[in-house]
């Protein structure tokens, strides 16, 4: 990944990692904790692409398996968030841009059910049966209902933000000057690749004026 990428990405996934331990973590709701972790992942997914999201995944699972109060084995949460991030950037559309908030919505509440479930798989064959004790049927329901209704509020932004990232002036230069260059050669019919094909179309210019003056002298 670019390094712009690389420094949002990490600054958004230790906002949400600490928000989510000192605040969501707190909140003692019944079923789940909304998982403001997985929604930036998601985010950053949605405009990034599969492997980039792959990777943003692993990188934030495994902080947040290595970050206090994880009682879990470590390397189980960046698993199930790689898993999702690969997914869901696969959802990415050509430009990054979402025309409707169908698709992420519902990426959402497949993204919350699918962590759940794959958290609790990975659990069972490393021995943890703790999901069994709370119940998988409510935490499934309260982790689809907690991350969509705190989506509308996390996912549109870290979208933008992404996109922001995605807008580099070099590039935006660079793909300007190639689409006048296009322009001009469709327009033309010549071939304007850099300064050597300006140069060039200059000089063709002045020999065809030089022609035209040659011509009317003799007519004259």
């Amino acid at each position: 990944m670019r390094f712009n990428r690389t420094l949002l990405s990490t600054a958004l996934v230790v906002i949400a990692l600490v928000v989510q331990v000192s605040v969501l973590a707190r909140l003692q709701l019944p079923g789940a904790v909304p998982d403001l972790l997985l929604l930036v992942v998601l985010g950053l997914a949605f405009v990034y692409g599969h492997v980039a999201g792959a990777l943003i995944g692993f990188g934030a699972g495994l902080l947040a398996d290595l970050a206090p109060p994880a009682d879990h084995a470590a390397g189980r949460y960046a698993l199930v968030l790689c898993v999702i991030g690969y997914c869901a950037g696969l959802a990415r559309p050509d430009n990054g841009r979402l025309k409707s908030a169908f698709v992420p919505m519902a990426a959402v509440v497949a993204a919350a059910i699918g962590s759940t479930l794959l958290y609790a798989l990975v659990g069972a064959l490393v021995g943890d049966t703790a999901a069994r004790h709370v119940g998988l049927g409510s935490l499934l329901f309260t982790a689809a209902v907690y991350d969509l209704l705190l989506a509308p509020f996390t996912v549109p932004l870290i979208m933008a933000l992404a996109r922001r990232t995605e807008n580099d002036p070099l590039s935006e230069s660079s793909s300007s000057g190639d689409m006048a260059a296009g322009w001009l050669s469709s327009g033309t019919g010549l071939r304007i690749g850099g300064p050597r094909g300006g140069l060039r179309l200059k000089a063709a210019r002045s020999r065809a004026a030089r022609a035209g003056r040659i011509k009317g002298v003799k007519r004259l």
